[in-house]
Formats: C-alpha cells, sequence, structure tokens
C-alpha cells in the first residue's frame, strides 16, 4: 500500500498477496504467484468478479510463467491508442480518466486484488467499457505484456516513494524500468507521473530527464491523452496537511 493509504504497485519488489496485511506489505519479493483469498472481498464484489473477471481481467503471470504479448485490439474489441496505468489502486483516477477519454483504451495494473475488485465494481455499475485490468507487476507487463512502440501513455500515480534510504533500490521509476518504458512508448508517447513525497519527486525527476528518448514537457502541451488527474480523498487529505502534489511530464522524441 502507498502511503496514501490506497493499495498500490510499488515496483519490482512487491508483496503477492490476495489481501493487504503488514506482513505482506513488508515482505518483498519477486511476483510469480498470488493467493486467492475470498473473504477480502464482500460477496456482491466477490459475484461481480466472478462475472466480470474472466472477460475484462488477467494475471500478468501464470505460476512462474509470463503472460503472452498482449493483444489489446482482440481485448478491447477495437483498435485504438492504449494508455497503461500501473498501480491504479482501488482506481478512481483509472475510471474517471476513461470516462473523460472514450477514444483511449486503458490497462490499468494492480497487485492487490481489492483494489482491482472495487474498480471492477465501478467498471460493471457505470458500465464503463474502455477498462481492462491486469493483476500482477509492473515491470512484468511491461516487459512481456507490450512491444516497443505500443503505448500512447503510461501513468504512474502516487507510487510507494519506499522513504528510507536502505529501501530506495525498491521503489518502482528506477532508471531500468523508465528505459523500459520509454522503450514501450511511441514515439510522441506520454509518461505522467506524479507524487506527494518531494524527494521522491527529485529522484523520479533526475530519472525521467537522465533518459535520451524523453524529453521534459508541460501539462499545456499539444499532448496525445488529458494529463487532468481528479483529486482523490487520499491526496485531498494530503494536500490538507500541506504535502505538495508535483506532476511530471515527459514525450518520447519523436
Amino acid at each position: 500500500m502507498s502511503h496514501h493509504g490506497r493499495m498500490h504497485q510499488s515496483g519490482p519488489d512487491v508483496a503477492a498477496s490476495g489481501s493487504e496485511t503488514p506482513a505482506d506489505r513488508h515482505h518483498h519479493r519477486r511476483v510469480t504467484s498470488f493467493r486467492t483469498r475470498r473473504s477480502t472481498l464482500s460477496p456482491a464484489q466477490q459475484a461481480t468478479w466472478d462475472r466480470r473477471w474472466p472477460e475484462i481481467g488477467m494475471h500478468a503471470r501464470d505460476g512462474d510463467v509470463p503472460a503472452p504479448r498482449l493483444d489489446t485490439a482482440t481485448w478491447f474489441g477495437r483498435s485504438a491508442p492504449v494508455v497503461l496505468e500501473i498501480g491504479c489502486g482501488t482506481g478512481t483516477s483509472t475510471l474517471a480518466m476513461a470516462k473523460a477519454e472514450p477514444h483511449l483504451d486503458v490497462v490499468a495494473v494492480e497487485v492487490y486484488r481489492r483494489g482491482l475488485a472495487q474498480l471492477l465494481s465501478a467498471i460493471d455499475r457505470e458500465n464503463v467499457t474502455n477498462i481492462r485490468l491486469v493483476r500482477g507487476d509492473g515491470v512484468d507487463v511491461l516487459q512481456h505484456m507490450f512491444g516497443p512502440d505500443s503505448l500512447t501513455a503510461v501513468r504512474v500515480f502516487f507510487p510507494d516513494p519506499w522513504p528510507k534510504a536502505r529501501h530506495h533500490k525498491r521503489r518502482l521509476l528506477q532508471p531500468e524500468t523508465v528505459a523500459l518504458i520509454a522503450d514501450r512508448l511511441r514515439p510522441g508517447g506520454v509518461l505522467h507521473a506524479a507524487t506527494d513525497h518531494a524527494q521522491y519527486a527529485e529522484h523520479i525527476a533526475e530519472v525521467g530527464d537522465a533518459e535520451p528518448r524523453l524529453r521534459r514537457v508541460g501539462p499545456d502541451g499539444d499532448l496525445p491523452v488529458s494529463v487532468q488527474r481528479p483529486v482523490t480523498k487520499y491526496e485531498g487529505k494530503a494536500q490538507h496537511v500541506g504535502s505538495a502534489v508535483t506532476e511530471l511530464l515527459w514525450e518520447k522524441a519523436s
């Protein structure tokens, strides 16, 4: 879980579990499998999961075997620009942004089943058709499920800052991951990161600016996707106590 109190993808070293216990959050290993704990979902969420997950959800791995390259045109039933959101939490931003941009197809990645279940229930309730869900590790998804120049945008909102120095290596946005994102973005594609952790914002800025295929851009540029995020309740609480949110945007060179 991120420092916002939301379930969140925290990078290559994350807990693999269907629930969110302190032990899960503090036991870090490569995601290879998930223990499904049905009790973590309400009966209504479980019923929606059983009905909708086979259609719009998949796992990034089957045991130790990574998922194959994703055919988004078949999965979404159309050919459209694809946005990948790594660490969607409970999907508040995911849902609002997908509804605002129905011409885009959004693939949302999250480790925790409970967060995905909340988003899945909202998708079902509001009949949103342009979101698909992947349960697993964001780096796995980038490596195995997408090819070069395939993504119009990658969104990483409030990744776990791992504030202790000895944990910095667990941060998602490291040079190798940003290089992988740059490879998967199409020319003109956008990396959009947001954090309310000042020191992590500096780290992300340095890493992004050092990637030769990316150039920093502002929110008012001619971008292929919206960069207007809704303010979630967690973000609102953070702003109330004085944690400024830093938005960071890069465009892949054409």
